[in-house]
């Protein structure tokens, strides 16, 4: 709409020019020819010629048109260009303007269809739309993914989670009342499984608790101040007896030597988790690569393997909760599905980040970002 306002201004201002213009042929037209040379002169040099100019312009012009301001026949001429421009600026805004608005009422509609829970929609995106419709189009896609995306975590979530409850509740609930029924000897021996399984079931519920403080901003922090070198090569020794058994190594590149002022046990269990994905899925391919890069504001620890690797929709869903790549839920192929998420939610309490990738020849690669402070 500025663009059709400013393009009438700067008509309206060509036909008062080209009236003005035609105005002065037409008065030129009627003074005789050595008057007019006179007049021209004079215009040339009108210092000390006051009197005798002012007598030419009050004999051939109107009185009128040589006083300073606008008359009274421009404001009738600028009253009708404006009659005359304003349904034309608003015929053709409307045809500018209505693809633009039915655009936004689709974006509505497709709103109002998220909001009844049809989270199916998309929208086109259309190349001769203004960039900030397409950006918001866009947008709006990305959003309706992520939802469903997220319904589709919560409802896996909800499935897992009573799974991953049940089993060992189950399991210690079994032996008990096995040892009740004199089926099971009540020694220290059957004691024990019913603690392992009561364990397991307490670290489940304590990386549940991580995750819910850590979505709501609570995840508490104790920072201190120390090198990454160091934190993971204490790390690398306690895998060392799991990295024997597969008879693969931890090779790691220079790292920065600069400290980090962060939650120490925090970020060694996001190195735990990584060192325990690659022992389970990715040993039997090769050496896992660990590389350090100083960036601004902070280090990034770089993770590579020759494992098998994830899909682009893998990748996509890697940090979800009790998302596995295998279907199977046995404990033996990959745990609760939580190690990945709860890497994710320390990173973030942290103000860091961690991300996937495929890698080049095949394998994963996982990038975490800490910043110094």
């Amino acid at each position: 709409m500025g663009l059709i306002a400013g393009g009438a201004v700067v008509l309206m201002s060509l036909v008062m020019w080209f009236r003005f213009f035609m105005w002065n042929i037409e008065i030129q037209s009627k003074i005789p020819t050595a008057a007019r040379l006179e007049l021209e002169r004079l215009f040339d040099n009108p210092k000390g010629n006051e009197a005798q100019l002012w007598s030419y312009m009050s004999t051939y012009y109107h009185f009128d048109d040589i006083l300073p301001g606008i008359t009274g026949t421009d404001w009738w001429t600028i009253a009708l260009l404006l009659l005359a421009s304003l349904p034309v600026i608003v015929m053709v805004g409307f045809w500018l303007l209505r693809p633009l608005s039915s655009r936004f009422i689709e974006i509505a509609q497709a709103a109002q269809k998220v909001a009844g829970g049809n989270l199916d929609v998309k929208l086109s995106i259309i190349a001769t739309m203004p960039l900030e419709v397409q950006q918001l189009t866009s947008d709006f896609n990305s959003m309706t993914r992520r939802l469903q995306l997220y319904e589709q975590e919560v409802q896996e979530s909800s499935a897992v989670l009573t799974h991953e409850l049940r089993t060992p509740l189950n399991a210690a609930m079994g032996r008990v009342r096995g040892m009740l029924d004199d089926v099971f000897p009540a020694n220290p021996e059957q004691l024990g499984l019913v603690l392992h399984q009561l364990e397991h079931l307490n670290l489940l519920v304590d990386d549940l608790l991580l995750l819910s403080l850590a979505q709501a901003g609570q995840l508490p922090l104790t920072k201190t101040t120390f090198t990454v070198k160091s934190l993971l090569e204490e790390r690398i020794v306690w895998f060392r007896p799991h990295l024997a058994a597969a008879a693969r190594e931890v090779c790691v590149a220079q790292l920065p030597s600069m400290p980090i002022h962060c939650d120490r046990n925090r970020v060694g269990q996001v190195i735990n988790i990584l060192l325990d994905n690659y022992v389970r899925y990715a040993s039997a391919a090769g050496d896992l690569e660990v590389e350090g890069k100083a960036e601004r504001g902070g280090i990034k620890l770089i993770f590579s393997d020759r494992g098998p690797g994830l899909s682009e929709s893998e990748l996509e869903r890697v940090f979800q909760r009790f998302w596995r790549q295998e279907p199977s839920r046995g404990r033996r192929a990959g745990g609760s599905g939580l190690g990945l998420s709860i890497a994710l939610a320390i990173c973030t309490a942290h103000g860091g980040s961690i991300a996937a990738h495929r890698r080049e020849g095949g394998g994963i690669v996982f990038e975490v970002y800490l910043p110094y402070s």
